[in-house]
């Protein structure tokens, strides 16, 4: 996870009854930001790119990394009562706040229940709500790296696509996907990768001002269900981004760091 310009530190906190691992870089006003499925993947351009302007917090969710599982913590609801009470805990509040496929969803959960703790919201391909059409992949029909690969639109030119999905994973790297997989299906198993619920709840963020960036190409979470979060939070935009799947954050970073940035400077 190193770079030419190391700007973050890793360490562990005390905060909502546990141990959470905590990545913190950068300067500015605080940026929250929530890893998808398999965890948070380490120091990206995106980060770098942000931290000029930004403090990002990049929390490992409960079971995830060094972060200690709380047990009670069966759904996605729970964990998002949960981090308010990290956030708590940090002593932050009115923070921008992006999360990333099941990031995304665990975002908007947030969100929801306290819109008034966020200054800004971002989802990038979250999963949570019900496709109209198409589905969101199963990612426990594959192996981790297989599930990776599917996310991508084109490996061969993601420049970054070697530093998430290695030719030869360690197996650290190897045993983190997978407990980061079972810690996933613990929260989304039944129904999958979804609450049927969230599109009515999201109501709630009509005074928030949210940006839902998807890949037009994205084979994990059709951007049917884009269509759906932006219809259903008044005064959101939706970004979608050609020749693009499930990262956006990765395989177009400049394109994905322009609206970003624009939306949290607006």
């Amino acid at each position: 996870m190193a770079t030419s310009a190391q700007i973050w530190s890793e360490k562990i906190v005390e905060a909502a009854g546990g141990a959470v691992q905590l990545v913190k870089g950068g300067d500015g006003e605080p940026l929250l930001i929530l890893h998808d499925e398999l965890g948070h993947p380490g120091w990206l351009n995106y980060h770098q790119a942000l931290a000029q302007d930004y403090t990002l917090y990049i929390p490992s969710h409960s079971g995830f990394g060094d972060t200690v599982r709380q047990e009670w913590i069966m759904n996605m609801r729970d964990m998002a009562g949960w981090y308010l009470e990290v956030l708590d805990d940090l002593g932050l509040d009115r923070v921008n706040l992006m999360g990333i496929s099941l990031g995304g969803w665990l975002a908007a959960e947030m969100a929801t229940m306290s819109p008034q703790t966020f200054k800004k919201l971002i989802l990038v391909g979250p999963a949570g709500i019900r496709p109209p059409t198409g589905e969101i992949f199963d990612m426990f029909l594959v192996v981790a790296k297989e599930f990776i690969l599917k996310g991508i639109l084109d490996p061969d030119t993601t420049s970054e696509f070697s530093t998430i999905c290695p030719d030869e994973p360690t197996p650290e790297l190897v045993e983190r996907w997978e407990v980061a997989r079972e810690e996933a299906s613990r929260m989304s198993w039944r129904p999958y990768m979804h609450y049927p619920g969230l599109s009515h709840l999201l109501h709630r963020l009509k005074t928030l001002p949210t940006l839902v960036v998807w890949g037009k190409e994205d084979a994990i979470v059709p951007l049917s269900a884009g269509q759906v979060y932006h219809e259903n939070i008044q005064g959101s935009r939706l970004a979608v981004i050609d020749n693009c799947g499930h990262h956006p954050e990765i395989e177009k970073t400049e394109e994905f760091l322009q609206l970003v940035k624009e939306f949290l400077a607006a």
